[in-house]
């Protein structure tokens, strides 16, 4: 049986992308806002800092929905509707989860996220391994910058999935995505499903409006 923690587990395909700007980041989720459809669902995983949130309001613009996508710690859950003046009216609303304190599937599916699935994107941040079973398919986002905590398939770092919640004075500073160093960061991507059997044409290597974005090599293995 396929491992949902694993990120490269039942994959279709993957795409690496560097990014060299916070500008960037923002760039290219609006450019996949704009392609995303009610029901999908996109699971982020990064690092402090890695760039979340700047990448989520850039889906939210691209979407078309109220602005002011923060970091939904303690809220769990925030909702921007479609805006009937916006690019796209009649389009999806935005669900934007953070399941950073939320330690099961069980967890996730007491917070009815079902009721919206099928309206809107839902994004989930640190929903790996959590919430593969609300959606036949889903993109899989995984965010890194130069420095920080260990990459996804490492030994987990404090904040990352696989890493227990503490309790301790710095926790509450590990729920904040503190996007604003402009500095390169590499986002890749992995479809599951139907929905994402191909890689969508906003993932080649060239975006307008962000024209220094490229193919970035393979990110080094770690040692285990």
């Amino acid at each position: 049986m396929d491992n949902p923690l694993d990120p490269d587990s039942g994959a279709l395909w993957e795409r690496s992308l560097g990014i060299p700007t916070a500008d960037g980041t923002h760039a290219l989720g609006a450019a996949l806002g704009r392609v995303l459809e009610a029901g999908d669902l996109l699971v982020l995983t990064g690092e402090l800092g890695a760039g979340k949130t700047t990448f989520t309001q850039g889906l939210a613009e691209g979407l078309g929905v109220r602005a002011g996508v923060i970091s939904p710690t303690f809220v769990l859950v925030r909702i921007h509707p479609n805006l009937a003046d916006g690019p796209r009216p009649g389009g999806p609303d935005l669900v934007h989860v953070d399941a950073y304190r939320l330690e099961s599937a069980a967890e996730i599916d007491d917070i009815d996220l079902e009721n919206t699935m099928d309206t809107s994107v839902t994004v989930v941040e640190w929903g790996r391994g959590r919430v593969e079973h609300l959606a036949e398919s889903r993109l899989d986002v995984e965010l890194h910058r130069p420095v920080g905590g260990s990459l996804a398939g490492g030994t987990a770092a404090a904040g990352q999935p696989g890493a227990a919640p503490t309790d301790s004075a710095d926790d509450a500073v590990l729920d904040f995505d503190t996007d604003e160093d402009d500095e390169p960061r590499t986002i890749v991507f992995r479809g599951f499903g139907p929905r994402w059997a191909t890689v969508p044409d906003v993932l080649a290597p060239a975006l307008d409006g962000a024209p220094a974005l490229h193919e970035a090599p393979a990110l080094p293995e770690e040692n285990n």
